[in-house]
């Protein structure tokens, strides 16, 4: 049985009634969780800030249409909040439909000596160094799971424009990793001209 079911119910019947203490609880209690899918997101924390706030409004002014036995509300919440970044990323991207070839494309590898070192703050920083349309195409398919066709349809570019932003995303990260692991290394002096 879950303990938080009744205390989320009261929540959200209070904020389909408009109640400011259970939209003020209902925010209290996703606030965390929430941001950070918006740092994923977004280059700037203050973006991330703008994207949260807009995101917990749209949840409010549609909280009447969330029906609890169709799923949880985090889950409800959260797509809200990553459909949002998504619009504020193609605010200030602009995309341009690539056509890769399939072959082209390469598998990315990174040694996992250098992955062991890193701490999940540290990957978020170089996560969010990508170009903006490359960032976008990353996270909602490494981090949420999305196909690359889902992929395309919510940013209205081809299946092989979001591959190859995958696979831009994955080559810029090897770099960066290889480049933060041997800063002194002649080798990685080339990296960090090709940034």
């Amino acid at each position: 049985m879950n303990l938080f079911a009744k205390p989320i119910s009261r929540l959200i019947k209070g904020c389909k009634a408009n109640e400011r203490p259970a939209q003020e609880g209902l925010y209290k209690l996703f606030y965390a969780e929430m941001l950070r899918v918006c740092y994923r997101y977004l280059k700037s924390d203050q973006l991330a800030n703008e994207a949260l706030n807009s995101a917990f409004l749209k949840v409010f002014q549609n909280i009447a249409l969330y029906e609890e036995q169709k799923g949880e509300l985090g889950a409800w919440i959260r797509t809200i909040m990553v459909r949002t970044c998504i619009d504020m990323v193609r605010q200030e991207a602009r995309f341009s439909n690539i056509q890769a070839e399939a072959d082209s494309i390469d598998d990315i590898f990174v040694q996992p000596a250098i992955l062991s070192k890193l701490y999940a703050d540290d990957l978020l920083k170089q996560i969010r160094l990508l170009p903006h349309a490359t960032q976008l195409v990353f996270n909602l398919s490494v981090l949420d799971g999305y196909t690359h066709k889902e992929i395309g349809e919510q940013l209205n570019i081809s299946e092989s424009t979001s591959r190859w932003h995958l696979s831009e995303a994955k080559k810029q990260l090897r770099n960066m990793l290889i480049s933060a692991e041997n800063p002194n290394d002649p080798s990685t002096e080339k990296i960090k001209k090709a940034r």
